[in-house]
């Protein structure tokens, strides 16, 4: 008779930011991303790949000048987040299929 409602919807930003559940430094994770760790993974690595080569061309065509060494540093810096990035997604998206 009087049955209590609950929302399935989490209430707020901070609510919202809960879903799923997780601890530690998984909470610095978009929630979007967290659900759907293996393809954020995969598009991070190639994301990557074209940034080490973007770094790489523009090392080599830019016959090794201070403009483009700056420039395919910027690019191998963002290269080396990226790919630490998704190997870090890899390996939790490993440790909890594991786990079920």
């Amino acid at each position: 008779m009087n049955v209590q409602t609950h929302k399935i919807t989490p209430k707020g930003l901070r609510g919202w930011w809960a879903s799923p559940p997780r601890s530690g430094m998984r909470r610095i994770i978009w929630p979007f991303e967290y659900r759907h760790l293996r393809a954020f993974g995969r598009v991070r690595t190639a994301a990557g790949i074209v940034l080490v080569g973007l770094g790489v061309v523009t090392l080599v065509g830019g016959s090794f000048a201070a403009v483009a060494i700056a420039w395919g540093i910027v690019f191998l810096a963002a290269a080396a987040a990226n790919l630490a990035w998704a190997a870090w997604l890899m390996a939790i998206a490993r440790s909890a299929s594991a786990r079920t």
